[in-house]
C-alpha cells in the first residue's frame, strides 16, 4: 500500500530549501518545454514526486533526492516505477555523486526544481558534464534571468557568458509564489539551456569572476586586479575597446579573445600574472 501524500507545507524544511510545486499547470508546461527525443532524464530534488509522476511515463528516470523522508517516501510511492526500471532512485547529496564523474553512463537532460541557495552550483555543474545534453530547471526568476540575459543587458554576467558558451540560454515561463508550496517569498523562473559545448577550462570561469567582480566598474579596472596595466592597454588599443566599458557592455566572443590573448606567455616566455585557480568551496550541507 502506498504512502499517504504528506501536506507539503508542514512537510518542507528550511535546511533543505523546500517548495515544492504543486501547479499542475505549470507541471505540464516542463513537460511540454522538453526536448522531443527519448535520451534519458535526470531529476535532481523530486521533493514529493509531482512532477517525477509526469517524467517516468514518458523517459527513464534517475532521481537524486538528498531528503531521507523524502526517499523514503518516493521509494513506497513509486514502487512499480522502480521495480521496473523506469525509475532509479538515488538518495544522498547530488554534489557528493557528482564529484569527479557524471550523474549517468550516457547522454541525459536533466530536469530539476533546484533549492535556490544551490541552484548556480547545480547548473554550472551540468554545464561542464560532457553527458548532460540541456537542463531545465526551476530557479529563481533573478538567477534565471542572469543566465538567459544578452550581451548590454544590466544584468548579463558571467553566468550569461558561461551558458553562451556551452549554448543557447532562455526561459521558458515565469512562476508565481503560489505555485508553490509553501510559497516562497520570491518570483521563479524555468530555464533552458540547449548545450553544444561543455564548459572545460575553469581558468577561463576564473578570469569571468575577476572580469565582473565589481560589476559597476569598468572591465579595465576590474582586470587591472589580476593583469599589468600596461597588458591590458595594449590588449584594448590592438582589440579597439574605449576603456570606459562596463562588464556587461561586452560580448561572450571577446571575453575569449581577451582572455586567450590576457594569460597567453609574453614576449619573454613568462607566464601571464593571472593567478591560478584556487578550489571553489562546496555549499554546506546539514
Amino acid at each position: 500500500m502506498k504512502n499517504y501524500r504528506p501536506n507539503a507545507s508542514e512537510f518542507a524544511e528550511k535546511r533543505y530549501g523546500q517548495n515544492f510545486l504543486e501547479d499542475r499547470s505549470i507541471i505540464e508546461q516542463i513537460i511540454q518545454a522538453m526536448p522531443e527525443d527519448d535520451l534519458p532524464i535526470v531529476e535532481i530534488g523530486p521533493g514529493l514526486g509531482d512532477l517525477t509522476k509526469e517524467l517516468v511515463h514518458i523517459r527513464r528516470v534517475t532521481a537524486y533526492e538528498i531528503d531521507p523522508r523524502s526517499c523514503d517516501y518516493l521509494a513506497n510511492t513509486f514502487a512499480g516505477e522502480i521495480a521496473d526500471g523506469r525509475l532509479r532512485l538515488e538518495c544522498g547529496d547530488v554534489l557528493e555523486q557528482w564529484n569527479g564523474r557524471s550523474l549517468s553512463d550516457r547522454p541525459y537532460r536533466l530536469v530539476a526544481n533546484l533549492p535556490y541557495y544551490i541552484a548556480t552550483t547545480i547548473i554550472l555543474k551540468a554545464l561542464r558534464d560532457p553527458l548532460c545534453k540541456s537542463t531545465l530547471t526551476m530557479v529563481q526568476k533573478e538567477v534565471a534571468e542572469k543566465f538567459a540575459a544578452r550581451e548590454g543587458d544590466r544584468n548579463f554576467s558571467a553566468l550569461s557568458v558561461l551558458a553562451r558558451t556551452a549554448g543557447e540560454a532562455s526561459i521558458r515561463l515565469l512562476v508565481p509564489p503560489e505555485a508553490f508550496s509553501p510559497p516562497p517569498k520570491v518570483d521563479s523562473a524555468v530555464l533552458e539551456i540547449r548545450k553544444e559545448h561543455s564548459l572545460a577550462d575553469e581558468a577561463f570561469e576564473d578570469f569571468l569572476r575577476q572580469a565582473f567582480r565589481q560589476p559597476r566598474k569598468t572591465l579595465f579596472k576590474n582586470l587591472t586586479a589580476a593583469f599589468p596595466k600596461g597588458k591590458i592597454e595594449s590588449v584594448y588599443t590592438s582589440l579597439g575597446l574605449e576603456r570606459t566599458l562596463r562588464p556587461h557592455q561586452v560580448g561572450t566572443s571577446l571575453y575569449h579573445r581577451l582572455y586567450h590573448v590576457l594569460t597567453k606567455e609574453t614576449d619573454h616566455g613568462k607566464e601571464s600574472e593571472y593567478p591560478q585557480r584556487k578550489q571553489a568551496k562546496q555549499p554546506q550541507q546539514p
